[in-house]
């Protein structure tokens, strides 16, 4: 049974007043401390808006009624979709998606225990494979292709995507004009722009700089994306005790204010540009301040920003599900698996990062997207939660059976046992000794045949009118 689009919110980490003390200081930041923007268009952008701005320090300052009203100008709801109506997402409350994500520039080989470096096959096979995982929700391009050239990158990673998976398309861009050639080759697979704008296929990642600080280019990415009415998300990196307080509240505080700056640019440039508050945040490992991936500290801090997402009615961006494991051993399953259950229990509605990546994010690793689709179908489960009915309960199968009884052959049985039940396509659940027989084999090594065993199936591939018109149309791309 396939469960995505679930209402999660049973674990909240914040209060209440928690959630309203985050939120005033935040407003209190924007209005007295203000925030950098080095982008000279989006600079001026603000100051139209109603911004005070100093164009010699280049900051920014806002007051508390014009952010609301920019933030409330943005959408609360955000349908992204897959060129398969059955893959489109609906995000907003607290109804949750898992998906990929990185960036990474190395794939692991656990067969040979080394990494090496990824290119553009590895990003084909990755959305091949994703595609044919249902606990996968998205796809968010996973890997950097190091054999190409930087102008080349942006349209070979998205066509990459849409070319290999049926599901929605999201990728971080470089430059303006590579952002501008996806979002052609996006109306061509589409069929038109505003056919694009109606089903978005693809959607887009501009993030800011922590702390408090918009960059030239991010700044001038955001207004390309948001001119041309591309979904997009905002999220914002701080790093407890490096580049936010370390403590978790004042990193959240940091991430609050940092991603709302590109929420109100949004809406400044194109007010209703769907877009998604977001969060990367995390801590650092203090005895040499570097990022970390699979701290407990990360679910903690992206749980709480799906609580001020919630606050703010804004879709929510967040991450989860990696490990700092350089293998696959115990580690890399606990850290996905905690940090990938706090986000989903706490009602965050795009998860990303939440399969395949290790090593800091640095690397991808093909078994361990098989391992997070299972790690993600629990976490699904648990966002699922317990439903309580005359059904559930029971009561007249349970009188029937009586003191000593059964339920095994009972039609309530037969009726709720896969609903009710997560049923694991990778786990071994079988006896020492049928394990024993089957090969006695690792989780990893079971991980490996799936992945051989999906990626020899029949793939999705664009229609060919429709691929010849891409590679025709837009320049640079490599197949």
């Amino acid at each position: 049974m396939i469960r995505k689009g679930l209402d999660g919110g049973s674990f909240q980490v914040l209060t209440e007043d928690s959630i309203l003390k985050v939120h005033q200081t935040a407003m209190q930041v924007i209005e007295e401390v203000g925030f950098e923007v080095q982008s000279d268009t989006a600079l001026e952008l603000f100051e139209k808006a109603g911004a005070r701005v100093n164009r010699e320090k280049h900051l920014v300052r806002l007051n508390e009624s014009r952010v609301k009203e920019l933030i409330e100008a943005a959408p609360s709801e955000i349908r992204l979709c897959g060129q398969n109506e059955a893959h489109d997402i609906v995000l907003g409350g607290q109804r949750v998606y898992a998906g990929t994500g990185g960036t990474a520039l190395h794939v692991y080989e656990p067969d040979v225990n080394k990494k090496r470096l990824a290119n553009m096959e590895d990003l084909r096979r990755i959305a091949g494979l994703v595609d044919k995982l249902d606990n996968i929700h998205f796809f968010l391009l996973p890997t950097y292709p190091n054999e190409l050239a930087f102008e080349q990158v942006d349209v070979n990673r998205f066509f990459a995507g849409l070319d290999n998976t049926a599901k929605h398309v999201m990728g971080g861009v470089y430059t303006p004009d590579g952002a501008e050639q996806v979002i052609k080759m996006a109306e061509i697979v589409a069929g038109s722009g505003d056919n694009l704008r109606q089903r978005p296929l693809i959607s887009m990642i501009a993030c800011i700089i922590s702390p408090l600080r918009m960059d030239k280019t991010y700044g001038d990415l955001i207004v390309t994306i948001a001119r041309n009415g591309i979904p997009l998300a905002c999220p914002a990196e701080p790093l407890c005790g490096a580049t936010s307080p370390v403590t978790l509240a004042g990193t959240l505080l940091v991430q609050t204010v940092d991603s709302l700056l590109g929420v109100m640019l949004t809406q400044i440039v194109n007010p209703g540009t769907p877009v998604l508050f977001g969060s990367v945040a995390t801590n650092t490992d203090l005895r040499d301040l570097k990022y970390l991936a699979g701290s407990i500290e990360m679910g903690l801090l992206n749980a709480a920003g799906a609580q001020m997402a919630q606050f703010y009615q804004l879709p929510f961006y967040a991450t989860g599900g990696m490990t700092d494991s350089k293998t696959l051993d115990a580690q890399s399953g606990y850290e996905s698996a905690l940090t990938g259950l706090l986000c989903a229990l706490s009602g965050a509605n795009f998860i990303h990062d939440a399969a395949g990546l290790m090593e800091f994010a640095m690397t991808v690793c093909y078994e361990k997207y098989v391992m997070d689709n299972e790690i993600l179908g629990m976490a699904m489960r648990a966002v699922d939660g317990i439903k309580v009915d005359d059904d559930t309960l029971a009561f007249d199968v349970i009188k029937q059976a009586g003191p000593g009884g059964n339920f095994v052959a009972a039609r309530h049985t037969r009726h709720f046992m896969r609903r009710e039940h997560y049923q694991p396509t990778l786990s071994d659940r079988n006896s020492r000794e049928e394990w024993l027989a089957k090969g006695g084999k690792a989780t990893w090594e079971r991980a490996s045949e799936i992945v051989e065993e999906l990626l020899a199936q029949p793939k999705h591939s664009l229609p060919a009118p429709i691929r010849q018109q891409v590679l025709s149309q837009i320049r640079g791309i490599i197949t």
